[in-house]
């Protein structure tokens, strides 16, 4: 053993077994670790999603073009007002995914001038939906843009 650790003092300078212990301990910690690392890289499946942070409903929305065929990046819009007489609001928006998808969480079940308005556009084209979050709190709405 000890003709060996010469060796590798020479050929790594200032080592020392605790220096060894080390490395082996962190290299099976590091080889305990691999088998459950699952990789999650981005899909075009994951949902763009934004919250308002105002109450429990969600809307969600498909979008898609004359030819029935899903539009990227879409920007769906909502303007929610609140407090005392309405003068506060939020501006909430979020595009759409490869698949014409996105969501809104956190939107309030409850507003004060019913219905609430999105409006959806992609370049020149636009369209408005309504909802009542008080009648549907988790509306889902199939868009299509164009003709």
């Amino acid at each position: 053993m000890q003709p060996f650790r010469i060796w590798l003092n020479a050929v790594v300078p200032g080592f020392t077994v605790a220096a060894m212990w080390l490395g082996l301990g962190l290299l099976a910690a590091f080889a305990l670790c691999l088998p459950g690392y699952q990789p999650r890289a981005a899909s075009p499946a994951d949902v763009p999603t934004v919250s308002g942070g105002m109450g429990p409903c969600t809307a969600d929305f498909t979008v898609l073009d004359a030819a029935s065929k899903p539009v990227y990046d879409a920007r769906i819009h909502v303007k929610l007002k609140y407090g005392f007489m309405s003068k506060r609001d939020t501006d909430l928006e979020v595009g759409t995914n490869s698949d014409g998808k996105a969501r809104f969480e956190g939107l309030p079940d409850k507003v004060k001038k019913p219905p609430v308005e999105f409006t959806i556009q992609k370049g020149d084209q636009s369209k408005s939906v309504t909802n009542d979050p008080a009648a549907e709190c988790h509306p889902y709405f199939t868009v299509t843009l164009g003709n």
